[in-house]
């Protein structure tokens, strides 16, 4: 286990709040199985831990679900979190978030809200969301956003059957006057694993992607900053997943566990610490689940000799699990990994033709 001395403090907590949602996205990561309501934190317990995770040394609270304002003591939730110096965003579909919310969620002192966008019309938009009429409500409460002045971040989560929409989901994110974009081809990761013939990119797509992103970052320099999660199964190599395994972020349920990542529960080896037996300060340093993966010692070969080892820590701990059945085998994404091959197989299995049914997400 890496020495608590040497481990540092985290900079961004995730406060998934509940995983109640109007939308059924096929692409949501949360897992298979989620967790009630009835077991959902309760407005003091989700304080307390707010105040653990500032006194741990986090800035950054993102407020997520599900669908956050599902949460009847949201504003209640943000005065809280920001009574104890955090950094609040928002995470939302923005669906049921109206005018007078938001006023109410402005006097509490949230900072930032970032709205999903599902597609760039409503015949899109509805169809992936699985909630008609979601498209015209979410871009109503967009407006609203930009009106009361908070920092706008447009959320596009990409894959087959939209991307063909991406330069004007770009566009629509200029006109919205977002500050910020986050293009995120599809990750396989709890439900949206079900999904995968449905969505998967093709390779042609996803170099596309890449294409249009680039150039839409040189063109709007100064104008709209773009984050880009490029497909998993047409790269070469991993990304630095979580910017490595328990050491700048961390996520607690509805239920309370406290997660690595957010898709870590698809390790079942695994067991996670709950807030209500533990505080986050030891779940962070000590916990068995942070301290599974991180620094260089759990790394098998090719991981382990590679000098790439430090760039990305051996890539997506979820994602070996998922192809390899070894969360700590190399991550198949590589090219240095024995399943390479395997996972690009897989992604060319779909062709940009195929019309596999979506299975949509159901809110417990």
């Amino acid at each position: 286990m890496t020495h608590p001395s040497a481990i540092p403090a985290p900079i961004a907590m995730l406060a998934e709040l509940t995983y109640r949602c109007p939308l059924s996205c096929p692409y949501c990561s949360n897992p298979v199985e989620m967790a009630k309501k009835e077991s959902e934190l309760d407005t003091a317990t989700w304080v307390d831990v707010f105040a653990q995770a500032a006194r741990l040394g986090v800035l950054q609270l993102h407020l997520s679900g599900g669908e956050p304002t599902s949460r009847r003591d949201l504003v209640d939730l943000v005065a809280g979190a920001r009574d104890e110096g955090l950094y609040t965003n928002l995470i939302t579909s923005a669906i049921g978030l109206t005018q007078r919310r938001l006023t109410q969620l402005e006097a509490a002192g949230l900072d930032h809200v970032q709205l999903s966008l599902q597609g760039t019309d409503a015949e899109m938009a509805d169809h992936i969301g699985g909630y008609k009429g979601g498209f015209d409500r979410k871009m109503q409460a967009a407006a609203w956003v930009v009106e009361a002045g908070f920092p706008l971040t447009l959320n596009a989560v990409v894959h087959r059957q939209n991307l063909h929409q991406l330069p004007q989901a770009i566009e629509m994110a200029v006109a919205m006057k977002a500050r910020r974009m986050e293009v995120a081809i599809v990750q396989f990761h709890g439900w949206a694993m079900l999904n995968r013939d449905a969505m998967m990119p093709t390779r042609e797509q996803a170099a596309e992607a890449s294409r249009i992103v680039a150039e839409a970052r040189e063109r709007l320099k100064g104008v709209l900053v773009i984050d880009y999660v490029p497909a998993d199964y047409h790269s070469d190599y991993p990304k630095r997943c979580m910017g490595g395994w328990g050491t700048t972020g961390l996520n607690v349920t509805p239920d309370g566990l406290v997660l690595p990542c957010h898709a870590a529960q698809t390790i079942p080896s695994l067991r996670f610490d709950n807030v209500r037996d533990k505080t986050l300060s030891d779940i962070w340093y000590t916990g068995a689940a942070f301290n599974a993966y991180r620094g260089e010692d759990w790394m098998q070969d090719p991981c382990k000799s590679c000098d790439r080892r430090k760039l990305d820590f051996g890539g997506c701990r979820c994602q070996a699990m998922a192809i390899a059945g070894d969360a700590s085998a190399t991550d198949p994404v590589c090219v240095k990994s024995p399943l390479h091959g395997k996972m690009q197989a897989m992604a060319q299995a779909f062709s940009e033709d195929d019309a596999a049914p979506l299975v949509y997400r159901k809110s417990p």
